[in-house]
């Protein structure tokens, strides 16, 4: 990849979601997670490396006591299509008994989110708590899937980079929600 056809990527993308509409779908996350776990002293996994952006965020918007921590798991590796799980950094902590809150940019078919729910239950965790910044509107949900509990934006079923999300590891930093065209 090239610095230009990086460019040209952004530059061709259709913007779905403006930086500002993004800022009032943390604002309005942050009131309703406020309203549901600000009682609970939890513990936040912000979901490496596209949930770090929309964490940031909204973690400051939550002026309530919690832990904050991450952990790290993949299907994707720099592709655009997802493939098995890959663990880099599993969560470390005790889970016995607490409330957790998890983070993600994305849920799409939703294998990622389910593996972590899934391994964090059976590390004892209490009540488990999803929020992802973005929702693909389609048919392919894993079976099973729980739904997020609390979700920001929803998108059309399309390659979506910006706000964490990337485009082949480039563009986590683009100030919205951008499809690539074509894709």
């Amino acid at each position: 990849m090239t610095p230009e056809t990086l460019n040209r990527i952004l530059q061709d993308a259709d913007c779905l979601h403006s930086a500002a509409d993004v800022e009032a779908a943390i604002t309005r996350l942050a009131r309703e997670i406020t309203a549901q776990l600000s009682a609970t002293l939890p513990l936040v996994y912000t979901v490496m490396n596209g949930g770090q952006l929309f964490a940031a965020r909204l973690l400051l918007a939550l002026n309530f006591p919690l832990e904050a921590t991450y952990i790290h798991a993949t299907r994707y590796r720099g592709d655009i299509k997802g493939g098995e799980l890959h663990w880099k950094v599993p969560p470390a902590d005790d889970l016995s008994g607490r409330t957790l809150l998890i983070l993600d940019d994305i849920l799409d078919e939703g294998a990622t989110l389910q593996a972590i729910v899934n391994d964090c239950r059976n590390r004892g965790a209490r009540q488990i708590y999803t929020s992802v910044l973005v929702e693909k509107r389609h048919d392919r949900k894993v079976d099973g899937l729980e739904p997020c509990h609390f979700v920001g934006l929803q998108v059309p079923d399309r390659y979506i980079f910006g706000y964490g999300m990337d485009y082949r590891e480039y563009w986590r930093n683009a100030p919205g929600i951008y499809a690539v065209k074509g894709l």
